[in-house]
C-alpha cells in the first residue's frame, strides 16, 4: 500500500509491530475484563480460558486502528486474532479452535516460539 496518507501508513506500521511481536494479540471492542461487545467478549474469553498469555489491543480506544485494521489483512469485522502473525479469524474462529483443542496448543507454542527468540 503505496502513495497514502502519512498517517495511514504509521497506523499500518504500528499493527503490522503489534502483530509480529506480539505472539498472540486480540484485537478487539474493549478489553477482557470489560469487553464491549458480545463477540469480544466470547473471544477473549476463549483465550483466556486456555491459560496462555496473549495481548490485546481495544479497537475503541484508537480511531485510526479501529478505521485502517480492516485493511490490514482484509478482514472486515472484530474481534480479530493473530498468533504468531498470522490472522487466524474473528470470534467465530476462535470458539472453533477452542472447542477443538486446537487454540490452546496454537497459543502455547507461539508464546514458547517467542520466548525461544527473546533468550
Amino acid at each position: 500500500m503505496q502513495n497514502q496518507d502519512p498517517a495511514v501508513q504509521e497506523t499500518l506500521d504500528r499493527i503490522h509491530s503489534q502483530v509480529t511481536n506480539n505472539p498472540v494479540v486480540l484485537y478487539m471492542k474493549g478489553t477482557p475484563q470489560m469487553p464491549s461487545c458480545g463477540f469480544s467478549s466470547r473471544a477473549s474469553q476463549a483465550l483466556a480460558d486456555t491459560g496462555e498469555k496473549f495481548a490485546f489491543v481495544n479497537v475503541l480506544a484508537d480511531a485510526m486502528i479501529f478505521e485502517h485494521l480492516p485493511k490490514y489483512q482484509d478482514w472486515p469485522t472484530f474481534p480479530q486474532l493473530y498468533i504468531d502473525g498470522e490472522l487466524q479469524g474473528g470470534c467465530d474462529i476462535t470458539l472453533e479452535l477452542a472447542e477443538a483443542g486446537e487454540l490452546k496448543e496454537m497459543m502455547a507454542a507461539a508464546n514458547a516460539k517467542f520466548a525461544e527468540k527473546k533468550a
